[in-house]
């Protein structure tokens, strides 16, 4: 054999060597983990749901790039169920029987989870949720269904804590009737406002579809004196709208919500009619106000993407894909028994939306972030952890 022939024998072999390592600790040859990730990449929920898409993805390159979990890199199936619950069921029936998942992570509305929970359980595999906020859900799909995110309970009663403490003893109660998520949020408020010794002065509805709310507000206007506050359970897609038409209407005074409002659909649509309104959310993404890491999540997110995460829910995905990490690596295996083991022991695991514990119960008692818009920007009000919570089966 000729020194030439040798010389290029070498060169291949380490070519094949080094092609063969993807990262630390990951070879090309290693069976990937396969994760279904269900989100409403296009429709009404898409605000939400995209960035928890792209938090989810940037978790699995960060994991991957460190080495995978269990020596295997993470392959997560992203499939949009474009916010329509038929859509949604048939995205989780492949997740289960195409894409052979061991674990399930998305959503960021309770809707859409139980639309996809029961095909999920009844296969028997973990499914962690973004940001489905029903304290209801475990309870309501089965043992294999965990939360990444606080219950409406909790941002519902620091909500009311907030605004019963900053602006008074009367409210109006406006919610929309057509998703879980809204009417939920609207009884577990009205629960803890009136506790605490608060009057609703007026309850209202609409319908989820609804643009015009000009029949709600004209029997607002009506009352011989405006209450305190609003409080207005809304879903990201009409939070805008019902803003704008309410201050058109010359009512001015403190709008509270929930983490519904958490999109920069809120101040684009609204304009300057957003001021003064606040809402409970996960998070703070602020660059400078934010906490330690959630300035980093930021900086990582706006390097892959090229802008700042959207709102709080890109850090849910990205909390979401770690807990399930989190879980598999001290589990050992993709065993599902064996994950949803593991993530019912998980305790003190440090999210950048607050640290989560299972103890007794699948949803994390976490922290909530109440934020105020200010000069057309999301700004921190306060950070609070409500005295008291109403129970999940409040009505």
């Amino acid at each position: 054999m000729s020194k030439k022939v040798l010389k290029i024998l070498v060169f291949l072999v380490v070519v094949a060597l080094v092609g063969a390592v993807g990262a630390p600790g990951i070879s090309r040859a290693a069976e990937p983990i396969k994760v279904g990730g269900g989100f409403a990449l296009t429709g009404d929920e898409s605000a939400l749901d995209l960035p928890a898409a792209n938090g989810a993805k940037l978790a699995v390159k960060e994991i991957n790039a460190a080495g995978g979990v269990l020596d295997r890199p993470i392959d997560l199936v992203v499939r949009d169920s474009k916010y329509q619950m038929d859509v949604t069921a048939q995205i989780a029936k492949q997740f289960v029987e195409e894409d052979k998942v061991v674990a399930v992570v998305g959503f960021t509305d309770s809707d859409s989870v139980l639309a996809s929970g029961p095909i999920i359980q009844k296969a028997g595999i973990p499914f962690i949720t973004a940001g489905a906020t029903s304290p209801k859900l475990p309870d309501q799909i089965g043992d294999m269904m965990f939360l990444a995110c606080f219950g409406d309970n909790v941002q519902a009663a620091a909500g009311a804590e907030f605004a019963y403490k900053k602006f008074g003893k009367t409210a109006y109660l406006l919610i929309d009737k057509g998703v879980e998520y809204t009417t939920l949020l609207g009884a577990y408020f009205k629960a803890r406002f009136t506790e605490l010794g608060g009057t609703l002065v007026l309850e209202d509805t609409y319908e989820d579809k609804a643009t015009d709310f000009s029949a709600q507000i004209t029997k607002l206007k009506a009352l011989e004196k405006q209450p305190d506050f609003y409080y207005i359970a809304a879903m990201p897609y009409n939070v805008g709208p019902v803003v704008k038409q309410l201050r058109d209407a010359g009512l001015t005074g403190p709008v509270v919500g929930g983490d519904g409002y958490d999109t920069p659909d809120l101040v684009s649509v609204a304009g300057t009619a957003a001021e003064n309104v606040y809402f409970t959310t996960h998070a703070l993404m602020d660059a400078k106000n934010g906490t330690e890491g959630i300035k980093k999540f930021i900086e990582a997110y706006n390097k892959e993407y090229k802008t700042d995460p959207e709102n709080a829910f890109a850090a849910l995905g990205y909390d979401a894909v770690y807990l399930l990490a989190d879980a598999i690596k001290r589990a050992g295996s993709t065993d599902a028994a064996a994950i949803q083991k593991a993530l019912n022991e998980t305790k003190d695991f440090k999210a950048i939306t607050g640290s989560i514990t299972f103890s007794g119960s699948r949803v994390p008692q976490k922290g909530v972030t109440m934020i105020l818009v200010k000069d057309g920007k999301f700004t921190l009000a306060e950070e609070i952890v409500p005295e008291k919570v109403p129970s999940p089966d409040t009505k």
